[in-house]
């Protein structure tokens, strides 16, 4: 029993009630911010996977007719790891941003 006669049984906590937060307005982890840079992210893994593939295989069976398909693969893999890159950055600032919010690194 608690001072006010309840059983702690009787007693209810705003957590428990909504299990996807631990706290009423509680920042989500991880923020919109991150989640747009991490699906970003995973769609650029996805088109690298087949092009590597496909790069791979073209060593592999030394045709010169494939140069010039190698040479426009590797092109794309370049500009995909500059887009890879760029929401790198954008992620590493939203989780800091994060940070910063919850009082766990100082601002700027």
């Amino acid at each position: 029993m608690n001072e006010s006669g309840k059983s702690l049984g009787d007693v209810s906590f705003p957590m428990m009630d909504d299990p996807e937060r631990s706290c009423p307005g509680q920042l989500e982890v991880p923020t919109p911010r991150e989640q747009k840079a991490l699906a970003a992210m995973r769609s650029i893994k996805e088109e690298v996977k087949p092009l590597k593939e496909r790069l791979t295989a073209l060593k592999d069976s030394g045709g010169d007719a494939e140069i010039g398909e190698a040479l426009r693969i590797r092109t794309e893999l370049e500009r995909l790891k500059k887009d890879w890159d760029s929401w790198e950055t954008e992620r590493k600032a939203a989780a800091k941003e994060r940070m910063i919010i919850l009082g766990h690194e100082e601002g700027p």
